[in-house]
Formats: structure tokens, sequence, C-alpha cells
């Protein structure tokens, strides 16, 4: 613990609990970046969110919408550095082939909804079948998944949403791109230094990936249907388990 450097983590039950974001794991965040960690939430959640976040949050940037962008606040000059991973008229287009898609995956499974967060996306479509509407079985979600899939989308699960998009994108790369645009990490040769956590089967790859892979108390129930598990799973949920890693790490770096 006392090499890591980066810290990477989901948003969604894995920095919030129950819906909202603890006092614990805000608190979290802001102790690990003063401390020197540089620190990076990955999210799929959408490009809206992630402006705010990395202007108002304790974090040094955000991956979003799954690894489409990465955006960057500059403190210094108060500007948005805005990266992404295709070019504009290619995200509009793919959007229209999303849409018409997602149209015909709500007729399909009654009971999902598009997700209250979509117009603030700019690349990928979120199917909820958790978050606003009445929880459907973790079976329909993975159906939903196979359903975008078959349309040669990609799309992957999360706790709440599954999200879909056309492109090779994914956390990871975005990832991987943001460390060494911004930080001059080889991903690929100091992933050692960073500690990934997340919650769900859509941080399985991160989890692959990273030695150091961390899951919040709340992964255990997607450990059937996840190709890579977490190597370490903390003792509470959702934020609290974030905070319970921060004051892991903070105290190995201090000790």
């Amino acid at each position: 613990m006392r090499g890591v450097k980066v810290i990477l983590t989901d948003i969604d039950d894995t920095l919030t609990l129950h819906g909202r974001l603890p006092a614990s794991a805000y608190k979290a965040l802001e102790d690990l970046r003063k401390a020197g960690f540089i620190v990076i939430p990955i999210t799929g959640r959408p490009a809206g969110w992630c402006d705010h976040i990395a202007r108002m949050w304790p974090v040094d940037g955000i991956v979003g919408e799954n690894g489409a962008f990465y955006f960057r606040y500059d403190d210094e000059h108060r500007r948005m550095l805005r990266v992404y991973g295709q070019p504009s008229e290619e995200r509009r287009i793919n959007s229209g082939k999303l849409e018409s898609i997602a149209a015909r995956v709500l007729k399909e499974f009654p009971g999902t909804a598009i997700a209250s967060d979509q117009a603030y996306r700019e690349i990928d479509i979120a199917i909820d079948f958790c978050e606003d509407v009445p929880a459907l079985p973790l079976a329909t979600a993975e159906s939903i998944r196979q359903f975008f899939e078959k349309e040669g989308a990609v799309a992957k699960v999360s706790s709440i949403h599954v999200n879909a998009w056309f492109g090779r994108h994914d956390k990871l790369t975005m990832t991987r791109r943001m460390l060494a645009e911004c930080f001059r990490i080889d991903v690929d040769q100091a992933r050692q230094h960073v500690v990934y956590a997340g919650d769900s089967p859509n941080d399985a790859p991160m989890f692959a990936f990273f030695p150091n892979s961390v899951g919040v108390a709340n992964v255990v129930p997607y450990k059937e249907i996840m190709a890579h598990l977490p190597r370490y799973v903390t003792q509470t949920e959702g934020g609290d388990g974030f905070a319970e890693l921060a004051k892991a790490l903070l105290e190995a770096r201090h000790g």
C-alpha cells in the first residue's frame, strides 16, 4: 500500500451509498488528494455530471460515460480540458443509431426506461433497470446487454443502468490515455502503483487489469456473473467502503 500513487474509483454504489454521496466518501477523496494521491473517478455517468465533478469535487479529473472522454479542470488557467475518443460527427451518427435500438429495448423489456440523466450524455445511451424504476432482476439487465450486443454495440451492466455505445473505447483505454497525457504515467508499467475501486460487472475489466483492485462489500452479489473479481473486498458497502479503503492507504503512507 505504501507504493500506491493513483486512486481510480467508480462512483455509483462505490462512492455513493443508497443513491447518495455520504460525507465519509467525500472527505476520503479530499484527504487522499491532500495527501498527494492522484484521485480520478472512472464512471458511466454523463458528460454534464462529469463537468460538474471535475470542477467542484476534490479530484484530479474524471473519465466519463464508460471511457468516452476525460475531463480535467485547470484551476490555474480556469479552463476545462475535454478529450474525446471519437470526433463529433461520429458521435452524432452513433447517437442516432443508439436511440433507435433503445426504443426497441423499451418495448422488449417492460418496466425499463431511458435513464433520467440521458439528457446530459454525449456518447452513450443508458437504460434504467434499477435507479428510478422499480428494480428489475439482474437477469433482465443481462438480456438487455445481449440485445445491444446483437446490434453491434458495446454494452455494460452497472448497478443501476445498462450502458451501450458504438466504438472501441472503455474505461481502461481512456484511463490509460488520461494518465499518460496528464500525468506522464505509463499505466502498463506502473499498474502496481494504482488502486482501482468498484462495485459491479462493468468494473470487471479494471479488476482484471489492476492487481490492487478493491470491491466495496456490495460487489459480492455480482460475483457469479463477473469474469474477473477484485482482489480485495471491504467490510462495508458503498461510500463507507471507499472511506475504509482510503483510511488504510493513508495509514500506510503515514505509518
